[in-house]
């Protein structure tokens, strides 16, 4: 069974992204907003990757000088996700 979740972005183009995890592996993402094509690249590249190595691939990227930016703010909601998970695994 997999984990459907919405993250609302902050100080992106993006707005939303909506993220499928299976067994901790990315099966999908949707952005709402931002650069389509360069988003479009980031799903496909990302599609079947081990959360844990997504999150840290693209955690502190910068886009145009701003302090984040969507895989930035990918990796933040996936931090969430793995937080959460944890809290109710306990």
């Amino acid at each position: 069974m997999s984990d459907k979740i919405s993250y609302e972005t902050t100080g992106t183009c993006c707005r939303l992204m909506n993220v499928e995890i299976e067994n901790d592996i990315i099966k999908d993402v949707e952005f709402i907003g931002g650069c389509n094509g360069n988003l479009q690249g980031i799903r496909n590249l990302i599609k079947g990757l081990n959360i844990e190595e997504v999150k840290s691939k693209l955690k502190g990227i910068s886009c145009n000088g701003k302090p984040t930016s969507c895989p930035d703010q990918l990796a933040t909601c996936l931090e969430q996700y793995i937080k959460n998970k944890a809290k109710a695994n306990v």
